[in-house]
């Protein structure tokens, strides 16, 4: 039937992007690598040194992950050529929606796991930490710093990353002046790294009772969760450490202590802050982490050799230099200045469906 035989075509240039992923990951030489990894783990001295065994558990996982979801990738595809091959013979045109959509499903796993491939960076595969601060619109903007907050928030959820808040200070209105959040996940911060910039917003705003238009600005910072076994020396001499109260909800435990902790690396006057963890340690412990991220990717980003050559300020937003666009009126559209890549229902934008985005930034990346 002309419907099936539609449907094999597609198969089979599927099948072709299929194979190449495999040779794209390596996948016989990951399995071998993997069995020789986990023969490791079983020798008697396999736990003399902590980190170093612990490096070989987080590569046997990481491993594990880009095999498993190749495998269940093939499979699925498999499972997805029988059906078609027994619908055809029982000419059961019922089923062709359904395939169809199964074939959509596969198609944006296969894109998914072949974006990953190129994510060769350094510090792609880490947890990524995302800053927001609310810039020119006032009001306005702080409400944009919560929607954007929420819509990288529910990005993570559709991808099965853990998403959780560090820091926030409110607004004075509604809205958040600043927040930061942490996505943990395999290839977190290669995903995210392209969203760093200025996000512009256009809309009737709802706090103008005149029902004004207004245009709103806000930044991302992106930064990779440096793990443990990277040092990064600052000295303790240069950091000042404020304690306050956390100021969301946490019941009485947050109410009745200063737990939330504020790092100021005096050198640089960058400011890094934590109160969701229980304990003023805990919170520490996670600030110093966005601490050192910070300045070793300010340090790399400008060549130097030394966290000491870090001098002032680094970062100043550039209104007027955003890399996306949200519109909602006149007309309903997001667009992406440094691909072109528009996108006609913002809604779905800022319910997290940006992977068009992420998809267009990273490819263009490789191009360049």
């Amino acid at each position: 039937m002309v419907q099936f035989e539609e449907i094999k075509i597609e198969l089979n240039a599927l099948y072709k992007k299929i194979n190449s992923l495999s040779d794209a990951l390596c996948i016989d030489t990951l399995k071998a690598k993997l069995s020789v990894l986990e023969t490791a783990t079983c020798e008697p001295d396999f736990w003399d040194s902590k980190n170093e065994s612990q490096k070989t558990l987080d590569m046997i996982s990481s491993i594990k992950s880009k095999v498993s979801k190749y495998e269940n990738l093939k499979l699925r595809y498999d499972d997805l050529c029988i059906m078609v091959d027994m619908a055809n013979e029982e000419e059961d045109i019922s089923l062709v929606d359904e395939l169809k959509q199964q074939i959509r499903e596969i198609s944006e796993d296969l894109e998914e796991q072949t974006l990953s491939t190129l994510l060769t960076g350094e510090y792609d595969s880490e947890n990524a930490i995302l800053n927001f601060h609310s810039g020119a619109g006032g009001t306005e903007a702080q409400d944009w710093v919560e929607m954007l907050c929420r819509m990288y928030m529910r990005w993570g959820e559709k991808h099965k990353f853990k998403v959780k808040m560090l820091d926030f200070l409110d607004g004075e209105e509604a809205g958040l002046k600043s927040a930061s959040i942490i996505v943990e996940g395999e290839n977190a911060y290669g995903f995210l790294k392209g969203e760093m910039g200025v996000h512009r917003l256009v809309r009737i705003s709802p706090f103008d009772s005149s029902g004004r238009r207004h245009t709103s600005f806000a930044s991302i910072e992106v930064i990779p969760e440096i793990s443990d076994e990277i040092e990064v020396e600052i000295a303790p001499e240069d950091i000042k450490m404020d304690v306050f109260r956390a100021s969301g909800a946490g019941g009485q435990h947050v109410n009745k202590t200063s737990s939330a902790v504020r790092l100021t690396h005096v050198p640089t006057g960058i400011i890094v802050a934590c109160q969701n963890e229980r304990s003023q340690h805990q919170n520490r412990e996670m600030a110093m982490k966005m601490l050192k991220s910070k300045l070793l990717e300010i340090k790399e980003r400008e060549h130097l050799d030394r966290i000491e050559d870090i001098k002032g300020v680094q970062k100043e937003i550039a209104w007027g230099s955003q890399i996306r666009s949200y519109v909602f009126m006149p007309y309903t559209m997001a667009k992406d200045h440094r691909t072109g890549t528009e996108i006609g229902n913002v809604q779905s934008v800022m319910d997290g469906n940006i992977d068009e985005f992420i998809n267009s930034y990273l490819k263009d990346s490789v191009k360049q």
